[in-house]
């Protein structure tokens, strides 16, 4: 890696332009995230209608999550984004031209769907790609910076853009913005960051190329411990993705207002990016599955029951329970180095296991709302937070599990790694 400040920060020119890239396309495609369903509903759908479209979507989203390890080695990530890029267009157009106009569900949700297929395509496969880039050393803190660039576009720069868009742009325009940010993603992600494609397989036969495909379904069977680590993924950030289907209520209910609840929750994802990066760094030195076990699983099994007793003794304490949510928010963050994990457990088959995580990450859109539908009306808001609570201590017994090769436990180990600044 290059030295100077990029090389202090565990990057290089071609990561940092990568980095930013992602950065840039989740910021387009998570910029809706926080209204378009409300939007939709006032404007002719129904509760349920809406819930199906989102659920059809997030449906998209873990198939093309699985796959996008595996297509990334057989295709090359480089052509996989520009699939995902292609893919995220098409969609976009035809959902705004023809599927807000008329709210026809039978438009809207394939050309949603197609949106939902894009983005994993384009950002898991550039993750895969730095996979193979980053030295083994440096895996921990390059994967940082990836979930730093993904997360703050999809969940902080996206939200904060739409919050000052729509009162000037209005709701369709500021959607039609979002292909703005997706093209400038993709240039500097796809085009400016060359990929010599190294890491491309090579195939004897069409069959032995859908073999290997295969492998980001049976690669769990085969390596139990990557497995256990598509569960530990979906796990990580079920509890955060359920919190807005029930938890705004709550905080309502004891006295916040709906501006103080959507504060809070921005300082909780705010405190992820940061510590996205942090904790890749404590990972590379400390242990990825020791920062995933104790930090991350221990550490939001008891931070997440924080964002209800806090409030609930102390009433709507605007301070203390914003500094939980961003203590909570940190500890999600605590997961960041299984995605250099999973790969060194399956080391011939990387893009294997970075579909299962992928899998993983795509799964927890469904998981954490389902045990609010399920359960919220028997155990209530605390027995839901206890729910994800016992899951993150599930979660951290399953990492005792998930220990490297001891091949590539020696390699780590023998290599000094500076201390970070």
């Amino acid at each position: 890696m290059n030295q100077g400040l990029l090389g202090k920060l565990g990057l290089d020119t071609k990561m940092a332009v990568g980095f930013l890239g992602v950065l840039l396309f989740m910021m387009g495609d998570g910029l809706e995230l926080g209204w378009l369903s409300s939007y939709l509903i006032d404007n002719g759908l129904s509760m349920q209608q809406s819930a199906l479209l989102f659920s059809v979507y997030g449906f998209a989203v873990a198939i093309a999550a699985w796959f996008s390890g595996v297509l990334a080695e057989v295709m090359g990530p480089k052509k996989v984004m520009t699939i995902g890029l292609i893919l995220f267009v098409v969609g976009t157009l035809i959902f705004l031209l023809v599927g807000i106009p008329t709210m026809n569900l039978a438009i809207m949700i394939p050309t949603y769907s197609l949106r939902g297929l894009g983005y994993p395509l384009f950002a898991y496969s550039f993750l895969v790609w730095l996979s193979y880039y980053a030295p083994q050393e440096r895996l921990g803190t390059a994967v940082g910076w990836f979930w730093v660039s993904f997360a703050a576009g999809l969940n902080v720069l996206g939200a904060y853009y739409s919050s000052f868009a729509l009162p000037y742009l209005g709701e369709m325009k500021t959607l039609w913005s979002a292909l703005i940010f997706v093209a400038i993603g993709a240039f500097l992600a796809i085009y400016l960051n060359k990929d010599d494609g190294s890491n491309r397989r090579t195939f004897e036969s069409k069959l032995d190329m859908f073999k290997y495909i295969s492998k980001g379904i049976t690669i769990a069977f085969e390596r139990p411990k990557v497995g256990l680590g598509g569960i530990v993924r979906t796990i990580n950030t079920a509890g955060a993705y359920g919190l807005v289907v029930f938890l705004p209520a709550f905080m309502m209910d004891v006295g916040f207002t709906r501006t103080e609840w959507l504060q809070i929750y921005g300082a909780l994802w705010t405190s992820n990016v940061v510590f996205n990066l942090i904790w890749g760094m404590v990972g590379d030195r400390f242990g990825w599955r020791n920062t995933v076990m104790w930090f991350g699983g221990v550490g939001c099994a008891v931070t997440i029951l924080g964002l209800y007793y806090v409030p609930f003794f102390l009433g709507p304490n605007y301070i203390a329970t914003t500094i939980m949510a961003i203590i909570f928010g940190a500890c999600v963050a605590a997961f960041v180095p299984l995605s250099a994990l999973m790969p060194s457990l399956a080391p011939e088959n990387r893009g294997a296991a970075m579909s299962v995580l992928n899998l993983g990450a795509g799964l927890s859109t469904f998981v954490g709302p389902a045990i609010v539908g399920l359960f919220i009306g028997t155990v209530g808001t605390v027995g839901i937070l206890w729910i994800y609570s016992s899951l993150y201590v599930v979660s951290a017994i399953l990492m005792v599990f998930v220990t490297l090769p001891k091949e590539s436990k020696e390699k780590v180990k023998a290599v000094k790694i500076p201390a970070v600044q």
